[in-house]
């Protein structure tokens, strides 16, 4: 029995920590693609003046 509750916890602990990772990536690329359009957009305002 302890085993079996030994490997439900790592699994809950491996589910938050595959989340947290795969949250971090997404908001991640989210941000990076954000500041893409931005900085594109400066440069494109930089040389039409």
């Amino acid at each position: 029995m302890a085993f079996i509750a030994s490997f439900i916890q790592t699994a809950v602990k491996f589910i938050l920590m595959t989340a947290v990772a795969g949250c971090g990536i997404f908001f991640g690329k989210k941000l990076r693609d954000r500041k893409d359009v931005k900085t594109a957009a400066e440069e494109l305002t930089a040389k039409e003046k």
